[in-house]
């Protein structure tokens, strides 16, 4: 399966806005259940995404349809997971994960409610944003040793860390992320790796910056990250194309694989007056297998 480079926040209670998820041009949208939705409009939002879940079919469907539930430490969870999992989702995002026990958590939920709904087993995959508590981010080196099958990756979130911490702000003077929360991003990223699974870039929160987007997404790739979170359509485009390697990097990466190939054996070759190694082709090899999977 190809990586998902975005996945668009769509509010659950909204039919309007659900209207607009066919061709938004999202790898997935994520159906808010959470934050988006207010709590007298929690029952209307769960028989909203329910709905748009049965109209659209698994193996039918694009983009993937994953839904954010409420945070486990409430009463909502398992009410939102009995609405949503007939219609079968791509999906569920974890919020306020506190760590591996959490997500085993809502497994054996799954577990249960996919037998019960004749869905196989483990097709739901989890993703949890894994540094909005104050407990979370000691815990993030623990999904590696974990066995959670049905993780798909692991993202982050500043806001609520922000609340969690009672702090009154996330950036610095210059606009970058604090020490705390360039902290907790780099930890997750390792944590993902480590484990086997995507590293998912959290949101940029203005939505008319589109450069900016664009900037932070080609560094959020570069750094390994393999998609972002998004919260309106028209970041959707600015990522996909950010997650994607460029023309010159594909070049690159060809001519790379290639002068392995002519001498096959070596673990060294030079171009352009730089000596390649290993590492380098093993990048190379990555690039390409990404370019090839969105070449269609």
């Amino acid at each position: 399966m190809r990586p998902l480079r975005s996945f668009l926040f769509i509010p659950g209670d909204s039919e309007k806005k659900l209207g607009k998820v066919d061709g938004c041009g999202a790898d997935a949208v994520i159906l808010d259940l959470e934050d988006a939705v207010a709590p007298a409009n929690k029952e209307g939002a769960r028989r909203l995404v329910a709905d748009f879940l049965k109209d659209r079919p698994a193996g039918q469907r694009s983009p993937q349809i994953w839904v954010r539930v409420n945070p486990l430490d409430g009463d909502l969870t398992l009410g939102d997971l009995v609405s949503v999992i007939g219609g079968a989702p791509d999906g569920i995002v974890h919020p306020k994960a506190d760590g591996p026990a959490d997500v085993r958590r809502l497994s054996y939920y799954l577990d249960a409610l996919e037998a019960q709904a004749g869905l196989e087993q483990g097709s739901t995959k989890i993703l949890p944003v894994a540094t909005e508590t104050a407990r979370a981010p000691f815990a993030l080196g623990d999904y590696a040793d974990a066995g959670l099958n049905r993780l798909y990756g692991l993202t982050w979130g500043a806001e609520d860390l922000s609340a969690a911490l009672g702090a009154s702000g996330n950036r610095g003077a210059d606009g970058e992320w604090a020490f705390t929360y360039k902290m907790v991003r780099s930890l997750t990223l390792m944590a993902a790796h480590a484990a086997g699974v995507a590293a998912v870039e959290t949101l940029h929160a203005d939505f008319r910056d589109e450069e900016g987007l664009r900037a932070s997404s080609r560094a959020a790739r570069a750094e390994g990250f393999s998609g972002r979170l998004a919260i309106h359509p028209a970041q959707v485009g600015p990522i996909n194309e950010s997650f994607l390697p460029g023309a010159d990097e594909v070049d690159f990466a060809r001519r790379v694989v290639a002068a392995f190939e002519a001498d096959p054996g070596v673990g060294t070759v030079g171009i352009d007056g730089k000596m390649l190694d290993i590492p380098h082709l093993k990048a190379a090899r990555q690039t390409l297998a990404l370019h090839d999977a969105y070449s269609d």
